[in-house]
């Protein structure tokens, strides 16, 4: 049996000549974020005109890499689970396309060939003494894409942390490999301002001691969390780990202790932040990072009591419906994972989930609480799963809320200068 030591030496190889185990109109799969490899997608946007068709599927791309080019999308093309600044634009404008679906689906899509997944580019850990990679990064549905893919090509990096959980891969199931060894990409944290701080402080007054969080990314995520440290016995069951959670595990706030689901455990299934959080991650014995179908599975992740959830919305009408991911037919971002983590709050004992979002947008000239959605706006989260809303003007809890209680709630977290006009339109509608 040949050792991991020579199997390693046999399939190492350069960037450039691993993108050769590319063929015209596969799709590669890509971890989200900082998983991302950026020496083999350097070196595919480099031969991208030797191609036909291929497609690289991935959620939130960081780097704005050579493919990303509408003069060649004949070659290579990238296609969104979900939009970030460095897709938007192509998503925008009809030349990147995107895959409508549940983060936590993605695996499933995967897995029964609904999406395919010819080729996988990873980010991974240094091999450890046993022949195992860790894709810490980003286990997502990447570890699906592992079992279904003709070539897995990894980009082997020692600033990878090797984390603990269903994120491994052998080097028998590598095709080929290259080093690097530049820094992990780092993701500060948004901004927050009165506005972020205001909703934060609703949103951390109703969350108890002992409750389990899940945050997504942006700014009143993190300046809730900001205002837990005081907390006690915290649990994180989550998809994004990053620095603000790193910074209540320092506090002394999550212990983990009274989680219902794998106790004494933080889970995830991707990250993004500073070095200090991926030095943090590393063999980190109270840190799992799983495939996503297993973090963002409603079903689990509400086996915990007092399951948190905050997510943010750029749109809610007066039924509850939420607009999270376009700006009416145009894409923004993408359904991601808070259906699946508002799900799961509302399974969870005690649960609560958090829409969270300024009243008002461009300098306070339009509400973003509104009669009816824009016409065309991909509805996220619907008026069935919704819970708590909360603005900088107070909390409005709508589930089990009739559609007129739902409209008075809501007008009442407008900002000021737009309620007379909402109550109008809501009298047109007949819900007052």
């Amino acid at each position: 049996m040949m050792s991991a030591q020579f199997l390693y030496q046999q399939k190492r190889t350069s960037a450039a000549e691993a993108i050769r185990h590319v063929r015209n109109l596969d799709m590669i799969i890509v971890p989200t974020g900082v998983g991302e490899p950026p020496a083999l997608l350097t070196a595919l946007s480099d031969q991208r005109r030797n191609f036909h068709g291929v497609q690289v599927a991935q959620i939130l791309p960081l780097r704005k890499y050579g493919y990303f080019d509408p003069e060649t999308v004949e070659h290579v093309r990238h296609t969104a689970y979900f939009f970030g600044g460095v897709s938007r634009p192509g998503g925008q404008d009809g030349w990147i396309d995107f895959i409508p679906a549940y983060f936590s689906e993605l695996p499933s899509l995967i897995a029964r060939g609904l999406t395919p997944a010819d080729v996988v580019f990873s980010m991974a850990s240094e091999m450890d003494e046993h022949g195992y990679f860790s894709l810490s990064l980003g286990a997502d549905y990447t570890m699906a894409a592992i079992a279904k893919a003709r070539a897995v090509v990894l980009e082997v990096n020692p600033n990878v942390p090797f984390a603990n959980g269903n994120c491994h891969i052998h080097i028998s199931q590598v095709t080929a490999l290259v080093e690097s060894d530049e820094p992990i990409l780092e993701v500060g944290l948004p901004k927050i301002g009165p506005v972020q701080e205001a909703i934060a402080k609703y949103v951390a007054d109703l969350i108890p001691d002992g409750a389990t969080l899940q945050i997504g990314y942006g700014g009143i995520p993190d300046a809730v969390v900001m205002q837990l440290t005081h907390k006690h016995d915290l649990g994180i069951h989550t998809e994004m780990v990053g620095d603000g959670i790193m910074t209540l595990v320092e506090a002394g706030a999550v212990t983990n202790r009274r989680k219902n689901y794998h106790p004494g455990k933080m889970l995830a299934t991707f990250a993004l932040g500073s070095k200090k959080l991926y030095q943090f991650m590393h063999r980190n014995p109270a840190l799992e990072m799983h495939p996503v179908d297993f973090t963002n599975d409603p079903y689990r992740a509400g086996m915990n009591d007092n399951m948190i959830a905050i997510n943010a919305t750029l749109q809610i009408d007066l039924l509850g419906q939420c607009g999270s991911e376009s700006l009416g037919s145009s894409p923004y971002s993408g359904t991601g994972g808070q259906v699946d983590f508002v799900r799961a709050a509302n399974r969870s004992n005690g649960g609560k989930a958090f829409i969270v979002l300024p009243a008002t947008a461009k300098s306070d000239s339009i509400t973003r609480i509104v009669p009816t959605l824009t016409p065309g706006t991909h509805v996220t989260t619907s008026k069935n799963d919704v819970n708590f809303v909360v603005t900088e003007f107070g909390v409005a809890q709508l589930r089990g809320k009739s559609a007129k209680q739902r409209a008075e709630a809501l007008i009442g977290i407008a900002h000021p200068d737009f309620r007379d006009e909402l109550r109008a339109a809501a009298k047109t509608m007949k819900l007052f």
